[in-house]
């Protein structure tokens, strides 16, 4: 780590104990950002461990939804974001005007059949709203499990995730067409490429990449549960089908082991070495110090938006 960052963390740090603030970090923002965190995990997570805390102001370091999600689950509390800019490929591919219009018709078509909404967690908070329970990659099998056997579902926005629980699950959901730009560019043929460079070698996939890669790999879950497996395992090597993000977490966990990233496809002529989101890079030491210092910008959720989308998230809690 270089003085310059050093020095901004250090900064944060006393600033966040002057104005009693803690700081969640994704485990997809930069090695900086976890450094300085307080608690680093995945989105739904951090927000339930947000209730649990006795803070005046929390900090979130991700995206625009993570920042909403926290903000729902502790209306009382100030939630800060270090840049307000920073969205979401996946929240984005869904409206909730559209989900609206998507869910009408379905009801339409089935004349008037009941529809039960399952939403990805990785949603904004107007989706949550319109949304039955929402789930998250480590517990979706789980809760589409006890949905009953013969209702009409619809599963969104993620359609790699809801192809996968559609497999493991045996159901049929109607899959909203959308999907998260890291996860989805992943490169099978690099992949196999590795696999035959690395005999053995297991593959680690997030269940939000394509089918051609899942059926490549020898673990799927969720990014916590991808880092718990590393942990847990007595092998030394590993191939990662996520955001590299997550290798900095494996990396000071396990010191002694070797991570290789599945790159991305080439598009249009141009390549990167790695997968990285680039909404997560928008967090900086830079601004998270300017966001504590100026207790800005700040997280703001319509209470009456807030109230029907905190009551999605309660049933997928007392669904885990």
């Amino acid at each position: 780590m270089d003085l310059k960052s050093k020095e901004y963390i250090d900064k944060i740090r006393s600033l966040a104990k002057q104005k009693n603030a803690v700081i969640f970090a994704h485990y997809y923002t930069r090695p900086e950002i976890q450094e300085c965190a307080d608690f680093i995990g995945d989105s739904l997570a951090l927000a339930q461990q947000a209730t649990r805390i006795d803070a005046d102001i929390l900090v979130m370091c991700g995206v625009h939804f993570m920042g909403e999600t926290m903000k729902i689950l502790c209306p009382q509390k100030k939630v800060l974001i270090p840049d307000m800019n920073a969205g979401c490929s996946l929240a984005d591919s869904c409206k909730a005007e559209d989900l609206a219009a998507f869910i009408n018709e379905e009801i339409r078509k089935s004349e008037n059949e009941k529809i039960i909404v399952v939403s990805y967690v990785n949603t904004s908070a107007d989706v949550k709203a319109l949304t039955d329970v929402v789930v998250t990659s480590s517990n979706a099998k789980k809760i589409v499990d006890q949905l009953p056997k013969d209702a009409k579902i619809i599963f969104g926005p993620d359609h790699n995730l809801g192809s996968y629980i559609n497999s493991v699950t045996g159901r049929n959901m109607i899959l909203w067409n959308g999907a998260c730009h890291v996860h989805s560019r992943f490169s099978l043929e690099a992949l196999l490429q590795l696999k035959a460079a690395n005999p053995g070698v297991e593959v680690l996939a997030h269940p939000e990449c394509k089918a051609p890669v899942l059926a490549q790999s020898d673990v799927i879950g969720s990014t916590k549960a991808l880092l718990e497996h590393t942990i847990r395992s007595s092998a030394k090597r590993f191939i990662i089908a996520t955001e590299s993000g997550i290798l900095f977490e494996m990396q000071r966990a396990c010191p002694d082991k070797e991570f290789i990233p599945v790159p991305p496809e080439i598009t249009e002529g141009v390549g990167c070495s790695c997968n990285e989101c680039e909404y997560m890079r928008m967090n900086t030491l830079e601004k998270l110090y300017n966001c504590l210092l100026n207790e800005s910008p700040e997280m703001h959720v319509d209470k009456e938006i807030a109230e029907k989308a905190i009551s999605s998230i309660q049933r997928m809690l007392e669904m885990s």
